[in-house]
């Protein structure tokens, strides 16, 4: 299940990154979700990271989902507290609110899917050993 899921996110930290990169007005500098070019390499690099853990290394999916579930979850903080109505973080990566909201929402989902996919898949498969 965790590897369906690195998959599933890791293809849709690609499409955003793409999107970004095209300016739609969901994502790019004038979408709903302001984002710069370092920003859109960011989730292209993130998608895939995501999918070659889920095709090379599948056992380490949860574990993958979890950590950027809390470095998604940390960035949603240090956004609020740093440039809560937008701007660039650190000088760096272009954000607005709707990106820290997206951001928090993001850091719970990937954690939870990473801890309840990896932990079912582990239970499952000690089952499987009995």
């Amino acid at each position: 299940m965790a590897k369906k899921l690195a998959i599933m996110f890791g293809v849709v930290f690609v499409l955003v990154g793409v999107l970004g990169m095209i300016s739609t007005p969901i994502a790019g500098p004038m979408g709903l979700f302001q984002t710069n070019s370092l920003h859109d390499y960011v989730h292209l690099l993130i998608g895939i990271v995501l999918l070659v853990v889920a095709f090379a290394a599948p056992a380490k999916s949860g574990l993958t989902l979890q950590i950027f579930g809390v470095v998604y979850f940390l960035l949603a903080i240090l956004g609020f507290l740093l440039i809560p109505s937008g701007g660039d973080l650190l000088g760096l990566v272009t954000m607005n609110t709707a990106d820290h909201v997206l951001h928090a929402v993001l850091g719970i989902v990937l954690f939870f899917a990473g801890k309840s996919a990896g932990s079912s898949s582990m239970a499952s498969g000690m089952g499987n050993a009995m």
